[in-house]
């Protein structure tokens, strides 16, 4: 059989694929897509940002309705479970996939469904498991693999009781008591996740704080918040052992406490999904993670062959992903590569949520530079009041003499979409990125918005 030809093949179908497919078919390349799943959308949309962030979603529902005494004259509070919410996910899931699958047909390009490996730099071998293996031939390739959980091999994930991110979206009935070990973003969020569906919650952190790369303030916040709903956080704490039962899982840490729990999630760290690729067939070598190492323009080592999104490392989000997958297809077709922002915004589904882009206290301080605070409570927002989510605060960091805008980081319902407003001013060059903007421009009322008014006139009343 001849082989298929095109001007470039993708290895995954996640953001980083699907934009570097989608960006380098308008520039009138031909283009190939391949997946080892038989549906599109990567590790994203089936096992990492969608389901996850549906599932919280509605446990957040849940958890408004129980709290609301508005709602006490239709029933008394509920409980879902782990089953129901994980509906909730599937259906959102099916949906993404039906959009994604349309998008790619409207642009006519070809996926193919099977495990990738290079046959040298220039041909992919394709193989499903059933028929002839089908050979890609192409000008330039894009590795796009994504990442999963990484597995230490002293854990027993063959276990019933025994789960990482990915498995545990298989869980079928809802645990009374949950032992998870990491404290990063994955860690906190399931958290929140089995904490809103009543389960008692052991959240082992290797570390010293949550998310330490956060700034203080807000990590605190958020420890504060998911101690007052009951989670037990232990901080520097080291895994030891697990041991497994047919009943039960006991985490040893190396300070000598043993704790007990229907279900163990491990939430430490994830891998770059390499290892069936074949790379040593090209000379390239992936580090002890599975990931690869990129120049400013993502090519790896080999020439004509990239590499984009969670399988490069930090920062391994979403939607950094999708703009990385942008920019190696503008590269490759010889177009202005669009330049990828300094500040990157974080965004994290914890209950509530978490965003920021831009400096922390900490750095800043470290820097020696002259900044100053302005804060907004949500309790005093009108907006927040209305909604019953006035949990939370705006924090803006700016420069005391020029009042450039330095850092945003907010914790509270709409984090993530609250971010964006100052993101967008901080962004403007010369005099345009000023605190002085939000003093002056008027905010619908009421809106969580409006918390930029109140940040901005509290900060400049510290000068």
């Amino acid at each position: 059989m001849n082989d298929e030809c095109y001007d470039l093949v993708i290895i995954g179908t996640g953001p980083a694929g699907e934009s570097s497919a989608m960006n380098a078919k308008k520039h009138g390349l031909s283009v190939a897509l391949v997946d080892a799943r038989k549906t599109v959308g990567g590790n994203c949309t089936h096992q990492g940002t969608i389901p996850s962030k549906t599932l919280r979603h509605s446990v957040h529902s849940v958890m408004k309705f129980n709290k609301n005494p508005l709602f006490r004259h239709i029933s008394e509070p509920r409980l879902l479970t782990f089953e129901q919410v994980k509906q909730s996910a599937e259906d959102v899931i099916n949906k993404q996939v039906a959009m994604r699958s349309r998008f790619y047909s409207r642009n006519e390009i070809t996926i193919y469904h099977g495990f990738a490996s290079f046959k040298d730099s220039n041909r992919i071998v394709v193989d499903n498991g059933e028929d002839t293996p089908v050979t890609l031939k192409a000008k330039k390739v894009i590795i796009a693999t994504g990442s999963r959980p990484y597995r230490p091999t002293d854990v027993d994930f063959n276990h019933a009781r025994v789960f990482d991110s990915d498995k545990i979206l298989t869980l079928k009935d809802t645990p009374k008591r949950v032992i998870i070990y990491g404290a990063g973003v994955i860690g906190c969020e399931y958290a929140s996740i089995f904490n809103g569906l009543g389960c008692k919650v052991d959240l082992v952190n290797p570390g010293a704080k949550l998310l330490s790369y956060m700034d203080d303030e807000i990590s605190d916040a958020l420890s504060y918040h998911l101690r007052s709903l009951g989670v037990l956080i232990r901080h520097c704490e080291a895994f030891s052992s697990l041991e497994t039962y047919s009943d039960k899982v006991m985490l040893n840490l190396e300070s000598g406490k043993i704790l007990k729990a229907d279900i163990f999630l491990w939430a430490n760290g994830r891998a770059g999904n390499t290892e069936k690729l074949k790379l040593d067939v090209i000379g390239l070598q992936a580090n002890s993670r599975g990931q690869l190492e990129v120049d400013e323009n993502y090519q790896t080592s080999v020439a004509g062959v990239y590499a984009v999104g969670d399988v490069i490392g930090l920062p391994a989000l979403a939607s950094a992903s999708y703009d990385q997958g942008r920019c190696a297809s503008s590269n490759i077709v010889n177009k202005e590569s669009p330049v990828l922002i300094e500040d990157i915004p974080t965004g994290i589904y914890t209950i509530p949520e978490i965003s920021c882009v831009g400096k922390t206290e900490t750095e800043l301080t470290a820097k020696k530079v002259p900044y100053e605070v302005g804060k907004a409570y949500f309790k005093d927002t009108a907006r927040a009041q209305i909604t019953g989510e006035d949990t939370g605060v705006l924090k803006l960091l700016f420069h005391r003499d020029t009042l450039e805008l330095l850092g945003i980081h907010c914790f509270g319902d709409q984090a993530a979409e609250i971010l964006h407003i100052g993101q967008a001013i901080m962004a403007q060059t010369g005099s345009g990125n000023t605190i002085e903007y939000f003093a002056t421009h008027t905010f619908n009322y009421p809106t969580m918005a409006e918390a930029y008014r109140v940040a901005a006139l509290n900060g400049l009343n510290r000068l």
